[in-house]
This record gives structure tokens, C-alpha cells and sequence, in this order.
């Protein structure tokens, strides 16, 4: 790994510390006593304060450090956890995020108005602390209450020196912790002059930390090297149990080792000589030297059953590492495009071996065919992320937007853990900030009008996902008073969006709201009023080939449905023809296919078993010259609660279907979502089955109207 990727690595994980910080912290605002979540911002801290250290962001351990002194006070239980203490770290946290993106270079702001916060910063983290000359801009070594010397055992990676890193860095850092009481320097390793690589680390330490500092701390210092480093922290109450362990494990020999220990004054060279001479005495199948050292005295059994659980802990935690890998998004990105590709090719000889008519070539292709699906499968459940790490993203904005507008509302998050492809997760963020804002500012009334109409002062929004028919459903429900259906219309009168006497359902009026420029608001505010959010919400949302619906009730609040599918790039497609065209409907949506009886062909629907179901011809949709044959077919789907049939000329079957996007010359066509490439290499249009239908249930309600 190049020093670049490790300096990646670092920003990312800064990203998602400070996330988990916020969240504990806004879980804290309303459990101040939670002592598990305070450790929980300690630790984010102190972690980025010791990345940053490795990596010399000089500028974020100074800051951090101050920020960590008040967390520490407060952990330690010499100041209480107010809620402007909670405030305070979170501007905090928000100005930490600022310096990682200046150290990124991505900064906006300049750096005057970064130094000027940072300064309004301090002074307020010194006023909440017992002497304000510990609001300082300098990095301030942690104080050393002598609590005992730390044993550190450390066997560098050997490629640390090619990812830009330096070893005597570390040496450096760790004096911030406290006082090194011991180096040995090991050089076992080294090769003959010939076969060294001076870019090669060879060194292994072993070093005696006096310190206060806590075993995570410690460990924090070798964040980025600790993939291919053997790193052993020993803390001072370790008696000889945790010191076989590491005898057992190092390459050095044994007694090479325990000199090096007691050198440290990890242990005394009696205790050592002794365990080891008892071990040594003993047949072959001799048990562990922690049993002998408590049989004989030498230790008691619950320090040496401590140790033990210990070590099995950070067994379970690396094996826990070893389990998980971080792949850039960008190679996700690229694998799934080859295996579209694959499948198409796929297509391609599939259709030949039907062609060619040969047994042994048809099997062939139809193994290949279930494999390929199975790779496809694998691949995008890769790209597949709990919703929920957006959903909690939102925590501080329903916080900084209701306490702006000095409304009391708890947010609920249900169904975090359905998963979405992570490209959908990431561009539903926007349309969700803006449908939150709306339904805290236009949906949650303030407390006193809650109150008069017999509600709880709190308002409650709610974000909720779950899978349904292939596709993912997102709602965004509050317990407000709801959308007002007259003062929707009349703004809509007033713009000349809909005449005098038009009848509309109330699902027509309520997309109302989604026009450009629309709103019923009385004042602009910083939050809304200028009718620019909820048309970006629909255009964003259509982008991502999904639909939003809502439904309100006067008094009791309003949901909002957005659906989406759960993946952008492949999908499985029902095949059909119309004259020389062909066309795609995602196979999901797709509840059976029927013939269209004579009697129903002259009208807009089918009696389908006693249920009246509205239809349309794609020949006519979009004008496809020629004329229908005698038999033709109807595809009955169903998106959301809607059903509607799409009459075609012939059924052609399942379809691995690649989705390829449309070019700007063609994104104003209504009803098509993409294209895709057949196997025998003719394009195909992929149906836009939520508009389509949505177009269908219009036109079946204007002709019963009339």
C-alpha cells in the first residue's frame, strides 16, 4: 500500500469518527449520564489525535487535544455533561471536520475565517475548563500519574518504509504519552549486506513506557501500520501468563526475550528463570507456564485467567479485521460494468448455440448462463449498505433545524438495516434532507398548537425503509397537521397550473407540491418559502428511476413514499416485441402475462377474473407503424398499489438485463428508463414502468370523469 492510499485510509476513517462522535453525542443530549457513549467520544478523539499525530497534522492534534482535555474532565467525572457542552462539541467536531478537509485540500473556506472559528473555539473549550491556559494551541503532553511501565513489543512491517512511513516516527510519538524507561533494538532480521534492501524495515523494538495512558490509546499510535506490524501491548499488572503468550509467538528465541523483559523490568529475572526452569524440568507434554507459576505460587490464578481472556479478545478482534477488506468504491464501479458486459456476451452466445442447434453447445451456454448469474448476484450484493448509516446521518440535522426553529422533535428510524445498493444510498441524501426540512418547518407544529389540538408538545418524524416487489420504499412520516388540500389548490389556481373547474383527486392536488417555484408558504425563510426544494426532490428522485407519492390526513400528519430500485446497474427484464421493436420491463414488476380477449381489444381495459384493470398498446404509446397481429398479449404489473396492462405483440421471455443510460439528447422522453443491448446486438428500451402506470391510472380516471 502506497503512502497515498494509507493517507486515504486516514481521512476516511477521520470521516467516519467524527460521524460516530456526532451520533453519540446527539444520543447524549438527551442521556447525559450515558457513560458508555462519553468513553465512545473520548476514544473517536483521542483516535483522531493520534492518525493525525502519525501523519503530522500538527494543527488537528493541537485542537483535538484540547477537545479531549474537557472530554476527559468530564469522563472522569470532575465536571458534569451539560447541554451546551454537548453544543460546544459539536461545533467542535463540525471544525474538526473542516481542518481533515484543509488537509485534504478541499477546503472552501478561507483560512482567516478557519483560524478566526477555531480561536472562538478555544476560548469557549477554555472557559469550560479549570484554568483557561489549557485552551492552547500547542499539542500538551498527557500527564503521567505513574501507574506502572508499560511492556511494548513491536515487529515492524517490513514494506513500512515503501508507504512512506518512518519507525523512529513512532518512537517520537509515544514519548508524547509519557517516559521511555527502555529501548532494545533488535536486529535478528537483518540480512547479510548483499541481500539487504534498504527500503526494507528490519528493526523490532521492545520498549518500557512509563505512562497513564489506557491500553487503547496505546494501541492508537500504530493505527496504520498494524495490518502487517506483530504489535503486543503488555500492561504493568501483566504477570508471567501474558509474557508466554509472547514467547510463544515473536521469532526471537525464548531466552533472548526474556532478558529483553526484565531489561524493561516487565518482570523480574527471578520470576522468569524460575517459570522457565520448572517448564524445562518438566516431560515433553508440559503444561503452560502460567499453570506452573500459579501452582508454585509465583502468580495468582485470576491475574493469570485476566490475561488470558484478554488475549483471546484481541484474537477474536484481529480475526474480526481479517474478515473485512476495504475496496474503493471505483473499482466496485468497474467490476460491475465487466460483468455487464459479460452479460451481454452471454446473451450473445446463448443466442448463437440456439442457432446453431447443437446439444453439447446449448448446455454449454446455459451453464455459463446460471454462472454468470450467480457472479452477477455476488458482485452486487458487494455494492449493497445498510440504509440505516444514512438515516442516522440525520440525527443532527432534525437536532440544528428544530432547535433553529424552536420546535421539540424526536426523530424514529425503523428498517435501518434494509440494504440498498450504496450508489442509491448515496443520491437519496439530498431528496431526504429537503423532504425533512419541509415536514419540520411546513409539517410539526410549534408546542403551543400541538397542545391546543390535545397532541404531545414533542413532534415525532419518522424515517422508515423496507423492501417491497423488488424495490426498495423509503418514508418520511411525521405526526404534523398534515397538508392543507384547499390552500394547495388555490395556490395552484392563482399560478395557472390548474383551471377553476378542474376535478382532481387528492393524490393529484398533494403532487401539486412538487411543481417548480411552488409553495404555500406566507414567509421566505433560511429553510423554505422560495418554492426550490420539492421539484429537486421529483427531478432527483426520476433521476434515480423511482417515484415519491405521499398521503396526508388534516390533524394527524403526512407520509411520503419514495421507491426506488434496489440496484442502478443490472436487474432482471421480461422480454416483449411490438411490430420490429423490442422493449424491457423489469421482471419484478411483472405479475403475469395473459391474452387480450377479443371483446376488450376495442376498449382501455380488461375484466381480469372480476377486477376491472385499465390498459394501454405500446404500439400506440409510441407510435410503432404496422399493424397488430391476431393474437396479442397483455403484461399485468403492479408498482406500489397500482396495477395496470401493457398490450404487446409477442412475449419473448427472461432477460438478463445490463441498464445503459439514455444520452442527454433523449432524457425528455417520457416512459423509458434506459436501453439495453441484446444478444443479437440490437438495442432495447427499458420501460419506465412507474410513469408509464402512472399515465395509464390518469388517463383511465379522465375517461371516467368524462
Amino acid at each position: 500500500m502506497s503512502h497515498d492510499s494509507i493517507l486515504q485510509a486516514f481521512f476516511v476513517e477521520c470521516q467516519e469518527l467524527l460521524l460516530d462522535m456526532e451520533s453519540q453525542l446527539l444520543s447524549l443530549e438527551k442521556s447525559p449520564d450515558d457513560q458508555e457513549a462519553i468513553n465512545a467520544v473520548f476514544r473517536a478523539a483521542h483516535t483522531i489525535k493520534g492518525s493525525a499525530g502519525m501523519f503530522q497534522f500538527e494543527e488537528i492534534v493541537a485542537f483535538t487535544h484540547v477537545v479531549e482535555s474537557l472530554l476527559d474532565e468530564i469522563r472522569s467525572g470532575s465536571r458534569p455533561l451539560t447541554g451546551d457542552r454537548v453544543a460546544l462539541f459539536l461545533e467542535c467536531g463540525d471544525h474538526l471536520g473542516r481542518l481533515v478537509e484543509r488537509a485534504k485540500g478541499e477546503v472552501t473556506e478561507k483560512d482567516s475565517a478557519l483560524e478566526r472559528a477555531q480561536g472562538e473555539l478555544l476560548e469557549r473549550l477554555g472557559a469550560c475548563m479549570a484554568s483557561a491556559s489549557t485552551a492552547s494551541t500547542e499539542a500538551i503532553r498527557p500527564p503521567v500519574g505513574g501507574e506502572g511501565i508499560w511492556h511494548l513489543s513491536i515487529r515492524f512491517d517490513p514494506d513500512m518504509m515503501r508507504q512512506g512511513l518512518d519507525p523512529v516516527s513512532y518512537l517520537q510519538y509515544l514519548a508524547d504519552f509519557g517516559e521511555i524507561m527502555s529501548v532494545a533494538v533488535l536486529w535478528e532480521a537483518m540480512p547479510g549486506a548483499a541481500e539487504m534492501d534498504p527500503e526494507t524495515c528490519y528493526m523490532g523494538l521492545e520498549i518500557g513506557l512509563l505512562t497513564s495512558a489506557s491500553k487503547e490509546a496505546l494501541e492508537g499510535v500504530f493505527e496504520f501500520v498494524k495490518d502487517g506490524s506483530l504489535i503486543r501491548i503488555l500492561p504493568p499488572s501483566s504477570q508471567v501468563a501474558d509474557y508466554l503468550a509472547l514467547i510463544r509467538e515473536l521469532p526471537e528465541d525464548n531466552r533472548r526475550l526474556g532478558e529483553i523483559l526484565v531489561a524493561c523490568g516487565a518482570l523480574t529475572k527471578g520470576e522468569l528463570e524460575a517459570g522457565l526452569k520448572l517448564q524445562g524440568a518438566m516431560p515433553e507434554a508440559a503444561p503452560p507456564l502460567g499453570e506452573i507459576l500459579v501452582e508454585h505460587q509465583l502468580v495468582q490464578q485470576t491475574v493469570v485467567e485476566a490475561a488470558l481472556e484478554k488475549q483471546a479478545q484481541v484474537r477474536d478482534s484481529k480475526i474480526r479485521e481479517a474478515s473485512t477488506i476495504r475496496v474503493d468504491a471505483h473499482k466496485l464501479d468497474h467490476l460491475i460494468n465487466l460483468i455487464g458486459e459479460l452479460v451481454i456476451a452471454g446473451a450473445g452466445a446463448s443466442l448463437a448455440a440456439e442457432r446453431a442447434g447443437q446439444t453439447d453447445l446449448l448446455e454449454a451456454t446455459n451453464l455459463l448462463a446460471r454462472l454468470v448469474e450467480e457472479v452477477r448476484d455476488s458482485a452486487l450484493t458487494l455494492r449493497m449498505v445498510p440504509i440505516g448509516d444514512t438515516f442516522n446521518r440525520f440525527q443532527r440535522l432534525v437536532r440544528d433545524v428544530s432547535k433553529e426553529l424552536g420546535k421539540e422533535i424526536d426523530l424514529v428510524i425503523t428498517g435501518g438495516e434494509t440494504e440498498v445498493d450504496k450508489t442509491v444510498a448515496e443520491k437519496i441524501s439530498d431528496p431526504l434532507v429537503h423532504l425533512i426540512r419541509n415536514a419540520i418547518d411546513h409539517g410539526i407544529e410549534p408546542a403551543t398548537s400541538r397542545l391546543a389540538r390535545g397532541k404531545p408538545a414533542r413532534g415525532t418524524l419518522t424515517l422508515n425503509a423496507y423492501h417491497e416487489s423488488g424495490t426498495i420504499v423509503i418514508e418520511v412520516k411525521d405526526d404534523g397537521a398534515g397538508l392543507d388540500r384547499d390552500r394547495i389548490l388555490q395556490k395552484a389556481i392563482a399560478r395557472g397550473l390548474v383551471s377553476l373547474n378542474q376535478a382532481l383527486s387528492d393524490q393529484e392536488v398533494y403532487q401539486l407540491i412538487f411543481e417548480p417555484g411552488f409553495s404555500t408558504a406566507e414567509v421566505v425563510t433560511n429553510l423554505s418559502g422560495r418554492g426550490v426544494g420539492m421539484d429537486v426532490v421529483r427531478r432527483n428522485i426520476s433521476a434515480l428511476r423511482g417515484t415519491i407519492d405521499l398521503d396526508s390526513q388534516p390533524g394527524k400528519g403526512t407520509a411520503m413514499r419514495i421507491r426506488l430500485p434496489l440496484t442502478l446497474a443490472i436487474i432482471d427484464g421480461f422480454l416483449v416485441g411490438v411490430g420490429d421493436s423490442s422493449f424491457v420491463l423489469p421482471l419484478n414488476v411483472i405479475l403475469e402475462c395473459v391474452d387480450l380477449p377479443q371483446e376488450d381489444a376495442q376498449r382501455h381495459y380488461l375484466n381480469l377474473r372480476g377486477e376491472v384493470l385499465p390498459f394501454v398498446r405500446l404500439r400506440d404509446l409510441f407510435q410503432i407503424e404496422g399493424q397488430p397481429g391476431k393474437r396479442e398479449s397483455v403484461v399485468i404489473v403492479q408498482y406500489g398499489d397500482q396495477k395496470a396492462g401493457f398490450v404487446v405483440d409477442r412475449l419473448l421471455g427472461e432477460f438478463q438485463t445490463v441498464i445503459k443510460p439514455l444520452g442527454p439528447m433523449f432524457q425528455h422522453l417520457k416512459g423509458i428508463a434506459g436501453s439495453t443491448i441484446l444478444g443479437n446486438g440490437e438495442v432495447a428500451l427499458i420501460l419506465d414502468v412507474a410513469a408509464l402506470v402512472g399515465r395509464v391510472i390518469q388517463q383511465e380516471t379522465r375517461t371516467a370523469s368524462d
